[in-house]
């Protein structure tokens, strides 16, 4: 809220000198300042103040998916950054929603980056696959997050449930370290990769990914629609010598169905335009990923009239 009173006076006074008129006010949730969320929405923010003149876009810095959602639903924000799956249980009143009303009037932009189920242990651990997990110590995510929903999902399609692991909930810095000092076997985590902190555990110990193989793979997409293949490049992390299979969510900017056609049409030409995409790709790596090509790849809700006007374009 201290935060808040000076922005707010910063963008009247530069409606005022700048262009004698109100404009639309869009803020845009992204995530903790140090991660990838909140300089994407950075580069947002300026992108659509440059090319869409009746805006005046500000990033937020919050607590990410869930907190974003939350917000968007009750007019805080305007547009947020989140991830797929956890829109998509927002949009059907499910999972971390589930004592929630559905909400119906979410509406995809776009979908923009990989956002990587990485199931990581050590080397020496004797883990190679999904089924080994049973007996084991598994970091599943923390309480209420979408990585803990994630790991029970894909934990369920190898025919495992909580009751066949010791599951801890952590963050995965915490668990980064219980991996380093063996207080666990396994850990799930959903980030963009390369995840420092698994870089970190791997400068100091071998690591091994285990791997979501096709037939998993093929089960988790067939009932739920917010899943996506993906390999994790070989030599991504230190002495990862093929690639490994997996799956991703995808991260992706979420408005409600109460905005224009026009804005929503407005606002993703600008942020798929190529100055757009080059200052995308110059706020973070992550942004270097983001194309008009895979917008739509992992939409896990109905897309926005305005956003589809724009991506039915040639």
């Amino acid at each position: 809220m201290r935060r808040a009173i000076p922005i707010l006076l910063i963008v009247a006074a530069s409606v005022l000198v700048f262009t004698g008129a109100s404009k639309v006010f869009l803020s845009i949730a992204t995530g903790g300042t140090a991660g990838t969320y909140y300089p994407l929405g950075g580069a947002m923010a300026e992108i659509l103040n440059k090319s869409v003149p009746e805006l005046n876009a500000t990033a937020v810095a919050t607590g990410a998916s869930v907190a974003n959602l939350n917000g968007l639903a009750e007019d805080e924000f305007q547009m947020v950054i989140s991830q797929n799956d956890v829109t998509f249980y927002a949009y059907t009143g499910t999972e971390l929603f589930a004592k929630n009303r559905a909400m119906y009037n979410l509406r995809g932009i776009a979908c923009l980056y990989n956002e990587t189920v990485q199931i990581v242990t050590l080397a020496n651990s004797g883990i190679k696959t999904l089924a080994d997990l049973k007996g084991k110590r598994v970091v599943v995510g923390a309480i209420g997050s979408g990585t803990e929903v994630n790991a029970r999902q894909i934990l369920a399609a190898v025919g495992l449930t909580y009751d066949d692991i010791n599951e801890q909930y952590q963050t995965f810095a915490d668990a980064a370290n219980s991996l380093r000092d063996s207080n666990c076997d396994a850990a799930f985590n959903t980030a963009g990769e390369p995840t420092a902190a698994i870089r970190d555990i791997a400068a100091q110990k071998d690591i091994y990914l285990i791997p979501v193989p096709a037939d998993v793979a093929a089960k988790l997409i067939a009932k739920y629609p917010y899943y996506f293949t993906y390999k994790i490049p070989k030599d991504t992390y230190p002495k990862q010598t093929a690639d490994v299979e997996t799956v991703v969510v995808k991260a992706m900017l979420v408005v409600k169905d109460s905005m224009s056609a026009d804005l929503a049409y407005k606002i993703t030409k600008a942020l798929f335009s190529p100055a757009g995409l080059e200052r995308l790709g110059m706020a973070h790596a992550k942004g270097k990923l983001i194309s008009k090509a895979t917008a739509l790849d992992g939409m896990s809700i109905l897309l926005h009239p305005g956003a589809e006007r724009f991506f039915k374009e040639k």
